[in-house]
């Protein structure tokens, strides 16, 4: 077989293990409300897997059970989810508790699986990165202009650093190569002005700061293991948050926005780069995007918008603090309208996603 075949394959194998992985995020989700409309006795009437033909399913007890042909969303249908019932296990006649419990665990069961895969890929390093610098590169900008070795940084521009990825994106984001941080010096806490690092052009026109300061390791062990998983998850967690304020401040422009064809584009990207290593680099290139696409699922998923998990649980509390629910129709107006702006944002992102494939360039870029 000749090499390109081998390559080819090999992609398309990878391909295949992400949309596998993808599934799986969404049954995360998805099982997520499921298991506790069970516990909360609620009646499911059908779990399902995708969306459109059901390629297979099964009846057990009072659930359906589906596996649908498009692997792009899944859905926990409830009784009286979306409309009154007599039901005494209807959704609607449960406490408002339970309804926020079950409404909220998909967003959380996609924050602990992002968890998992994290310490999968962490579990493989031999130590992990602390906030300490320890040492600097020859000519250090950044210790030339007040970083010295000792200190703990704990804010980069007001952005709180509590992990190493959270130096990453602090500097990352930074426009002009000078921060201002504070740091733990000698057991006080320090705020050091026009901290300056060099930066180097990329290839887009952008320009990206160069770290030129070692930060201290930290020995890996059961505990650092999961207590780094955690934290660089919460890091996760606030960057996505980061970024959707930078995408409302203006900050990231509409180009920046993915659907999913640019995720299917940059699995194949990072699976293909992670080729020139070996193969177990590149599967864990794709564990790492599906850790942001997991984290971004339930984030996203808690907005306070129409249609999403956010938006219901915006409709519960204000059905607790009134002590009556808002009428089922006005809220399904609401639901609905929601639905239709968010398929033709997904529309408009994918157009974009597809225009950057064919000119290099998004909508708005």
């Amino acid at each position: 077989m000749a090499p390109d075949e081998v390559v080819t394959i090999t992609v398309v194998l990878l391909i295949i293990i992400a949309v596998l992985l993808f599934g799986f995020i969404i049954f995360i989700h998805e099982f997520g409300h499921f298991i506790m409309a069970k516990l909360s006795k609620i009646r499911v009437n059908e779990f399902a897997i995708g969306m459109g033909p059901a390629l297979l399913k099964f009846q057990k007890g009072e659930t359906k059970y589906a596996l649908r042909l498009f692997p792009i969303g899944g859905y926990c249908a409830m009784e009286g989810e979306d409309s009154e019932s007599d039901d005494e296990a209807a959704f609607g006649n449960k406490p408002v508790w339970k309804r926020i419990l079950v409404v909220a665990m998909g967003a959380i069961m996609n924050i602990i699986l992002g968890i998992v895969l994290m310490m999968i890929l962490l579990g493989q390093q031999n130590g992990f990165a602390s906030t300490t610098v320890v040492d600097f590169a020859d000519n250090a900008s950044s210790q030339a202009t007040g970083l010295q070795v000792g200190d703990q940084i704990t804010s980069i521009n007001g952005y709180a650093i509590w992990s190493s990825p959270d130096m990453s994106f602090a500097l990352a984001t930074d426009k002009d190569s000078v921060v201002e941080m504070e740091v733990i010096r000698d057991g006080q806490k320090v705020t050091l002005k026009d901290v300056t690092f060099d930066a180097v052009e990329n290839d887009n026109g952008t320009r990206s700061v160069v770290i030129d300061f070692i930060v201290q390791g930290i020995p890996k062990n059961l505990g650092s293991l999961i207590t780094e998983s955690f934290k660089q998850t919460v890091s996760m967690v606030r960057m996505v948050w980061a970024s959707l304020a930078g995408l409302i401040t203006g900050q990231f422009g509409f180009s920046d926005l993915s659907g999913p064809v640019g995720v299917a584009s940059a699995i194949t990207e990072v699976a293909s780069e992670g080729l020139k290593t070996n193969f177990l680099a590149a599967v864990n290139n794709i564990i790492y995007v599906m850790v942001v696409i997991t984290v971004n699922l339930g984030v996203v998923n808690l907005l306070p918008l129409p249609a999403l998990d956010g938006g219901r649980l915006v409709f519960l509390i204000i059905e607790g603090i009134r002590r009556k629910p808002v009428p089922p129709k006005y809220e399904g107006w609401i639901h609905a309208a929601g639905f239709v702006l968010l398929i033709l944002l997904m529309v408009v992102v994918t157009f974009s996603d597809v225009m950057r494939l064919i000119t290099g360039h998004g909508l708005g870029a």
